[in-house]
């Protein structure tokens, strides 16, 4: 058997769909950002990064690199171990502590990344439920559809959003049978916000447990980072807290936060989390160092905030087809996988930024589009010149501005003629 043929047929067919990925060269310059080095064919140049999840720039915060320093120098690179064998260093420790009382919870529990939080948390959480019922949003993201489908419990998906929806399966269901319902806060493809009380009024009608996605809304909303929950007095009201801590606190790793008893049944029984090892101490201690700052610096989220806000009123203005987003996600539509990539690459080598295009399956066919991220460190001056140079793309590539639609294309499985899209709000 040809075993080499298969993988090569797999990788063919995603350059025939347009949606192969190519992962940029990138170092990024503490003191400078979001400048870093872009490193190709031999090259080296600096450009602007547009795309980062490192929402508030605390990658680069001195407080968060000393305390990484001094628990290096301290204790060494690594943890040693899993968190049962000599792997649960002090640091760590610590860092549960913190995040337990970010989001008034009585536990909390770290995993060395948020994709394996989600995936450990909610499997094990519909494992020992008995004849568990998991009602998931359907644009969660893929670390909580693995959670649902490891969990081998049934589930049911309902629409975005959809209140209506998520109660007639919950009708239907029955109050007495256990069921979880999982959900995002902030959608980052989107940058749309759920319905966060309408769902912990039908979890309690209902006698359902609920699970948040918090991740790309901790340390970016709320009076001290604690998310969306924090921001609308909802934290109270969910059981479980799932948040991360590389995108806005700028460090690396995932976690669950929420009451004593189900925070030590997952330690106990998530194989996610028992058989691999601990979060290192230089990173733990990072972590702790940046969410300390957040809860007591209102700055970089106001920073932030007021970028997001211009980024969307100077590329609207610019009849760019900006969609509308609650949030500070700023998702421009191209509509087209290959377009996307073209756009995408003729930033970077002719204007010197980075954003990187986002194709299907992360997005639906059709919705293509550019995801810009701006940062408290992306200065009016910045967003002018993205402006400018995201026009040129646009009218180099025939790109339709806001309001135009694309000439009819032979219908083909990857290209599909995207609707105009209304102009995002603030």
């Amino acid at each position: 058997m040809d075993y080499q043929r298969f993988f090569e047929d797999a990788i063919d067919q995603l350059h025939a769909e347009r949606r192969y990925r190519v992962f940029a060269d990138l170092e990024r310059i503490v003191g400078a950002f979001p400048r870093a080095i872009w490193r190709s064919n031999g090259e080296a140049r600096e450009i602007t990064v547009w795309c980062s999840n490192d929402y508030l720039g605390m990658g680069q915060h001195a407080d968060v690199i000393a305390a990484a320093q001094k628990a290096a120098g301290a204790m060494g690179s690594g943890a040693g171990g899993t968190r049962n064998i000599s792997g649960t260093n002090h640091p760590l420790v610590e860092l549960e502590l913190e995040l337990a009382g970010l989001h008034g919870k009585e536990a909390a529990l770290v995993f060395t990344s948020g994709f394996v939080s989600n995936e450990a948390a909610i499997s094990t959480i519909g494992r020992l439920l008995p004849n568990c019922l998991i009602l998931s949003d359907e644009l969660n993201h893929a670390s909580m559809i693995e959670g649902v489908r490891c969990s081998g419990a049934e589930k049911k998906i309902f629409r975005h959003n959809d209140v209506a929806h998520l109660e007639s399966l919950l009708q239907q269901a029955g109050r007495e049978r256990a069921k979880l319902i999982v959900f995002e806060s902030v959608y980052s493809m989107d940058g749309d916000v759920a319905p966060i009380a309408a769902i912990a009024d039908l979890a309690e009608k209902y006698n359902a447990m609920t699970y948040i996605d918090e991740v790309h809304a901790v340390g970016m909303y709320g009076a001290h980072g604690g998310g969306i929950t924090e921001r609308e007095g909802l934290a109270h009201r969910i059981d479980v807290i799932e948040g991360t801590l590389a995108k806005a606190f700028g460090t690396l790793g995932g976690y669950i936060a929420g009451r004593r008893e189900v925070i030590d049944a997952v330690r106990s029984y998530a194989p996610g989390f028992i058989f691999t090892t601990a979060l290192p101490p230089m990173i733990a201690a990072a972590a702790t160092a940046s969410i300390r700052h957040l809860k007591a610096s209102q700055a970089e989220r106001d920073a932030q905030q007021r970028q997001a806000r211009r980024a969307k009123d100077v590329l609207s203005a610019a009849d760019l087809p900006v969609m509308p987003s609650e949030t500070h996600i700023v998702p421009v539509l191209v509509g087209d996988p290959e377009l996307c990539k073209m756009a995408s690459d003729r930033l970077l080598a002719k204007h010197g930024i980075y954003i990187q295009p986002i194709n299907y399956p992360t997005v639906p066919r059709g919705t293509e589009r550019l995801r810009i991220t701006p940062t408290p460190f992306h200065d009016d001056a910045l967003i002018d010149t993205l402006k400018d140079a995201l026009v040129e793309t646009w009218t180099a590539l025939g790109i339709p501005f806001h309001g135009e639609t694309r000439p009819a294309v032979p219908a083909r499985s990857d290209r599909v003629v995207p609707l105009a899209v209304p102009k995002a709000g603030g």
